[in-house]
């Protein structure tokens, strides 16, 4: 009777989460239905699939590419992820191997500091941030990686200390024993040993980074840089006229590397939660 129940349940739970990702998925696929219809029927029709009147096949794809040069857009936005994540992973799982081996007041601080930065909002830094960053000259697609580091250390740190709190110490003291240097020790035992975590936060990051739209906009001189979320923002023209089909296009185009990212790399996101939470 007991495992009837069960089976009951875990069916009612089934239907209910497919209809809840439905619900989620629902307004990618109207996205992508109307990036291939007129304009006008996207305001006026906005849920009807595409028929004989409206398709346009890609032509809001041919017209969106042109009007925000997305070649170029789509070049600094991988620089500056590609970038980022990069500097964000080396820099701050060093630091969490110094601040889980290393006890210390300083280091204690250092690791609530991390912590307490990822509960500080955005809208409370942002002037500042934008102010300083024009001060450094870091208005370009390198100088906002170093932005991207501080915003990003917060998780990357906090994860990475998780997982380094489950490497047995005795491996890198074999290493030391064998000659190996901190630096040594770092990028061929412990570096090695933090890849599912290492994966996990890139993807993290990387996902963050590709779709943000506000730090580059307060950041970088959009006069010159401008990543594919400020290029689509572009095709909103004077008085509030819009170019939909275009928008609704580059919108798909913009989400599909990031999917495909994503998609290829799921499989490390949980294993990488898992193993930085074994102890805490």
């Amino acid at each position: 009777m007991t495992n009837v129940r069960k089976a009951k349940h875990g069916w009612a739970l089934t239907l209910f989460f497919s209809l809840l990702s439905v619900v989620y998925v629902m307004p990618i696929i109207i996205v992508i239905f109307n990036s291939f219809k007129r304009k006008i029927f996207i305001s006026n029709r906005p849920f009807q699939l595409p028929d004989a009147k409206s398709f346009v096949g890609w032509e809001n794809y041919i017209n969106g590419i042109e009007k925000i040069q997305l070649p170029k857009a789509f070049g600094y936005s991988l620089f500056i992820t590609v970038g980022s994540v990069f500097v964000i992973i080396l820099c701050t799982s060093m630091c969490a191997w110094y601040i889980t081996r290393v006890k210390g007041a300083v280091t204690t601080g250092m690791y609530y500091l991390f912590a307490f930065s990822m509960i500080v909002p955005f809208q409370m830094v942002m002037f500042t941030l934008s102010k300083i960053a024009d001060i450094l000259k870091l208005g370009n697609p390198l100088g906002i990686i170093i932005v991207y580091l501080g915003f990003g250390a917060g998780l990357a740190v906090f994860m990475f200390c998780g997982f380094v709190k489950s490497i047995p110490l005795e491996i890198e003291e074999s290493a030391m024993i064998d000659g190996c240097t901190p630096i040594q020790t770092y990028f061929k035992i412990v570096f090695p040993v933090m890849k599912p975590t290492a994966i996990s936060v890139a993807i993290l990051e990387a996902m963050w980074v590709w779709n943000d739209y506000l730090l580059p906009y307060l950041v970088l001189d959009i006069k010159k840089y401008k990543t594919i979320p400020i290029a689509i923002q572009y095709l909103k023209g004077g008085y509030g006229a819009i170019d939909m089909g275009a928008m609704m296009a580059m919108i798909v185009l913009a989400i599909i590397p990031i999917v495909i990212f994503y998609i290829a790399c799921q499989k490390h996101i949980i294993e990488g939660v898992v193993a930085g939470a074994v102890k805490g």
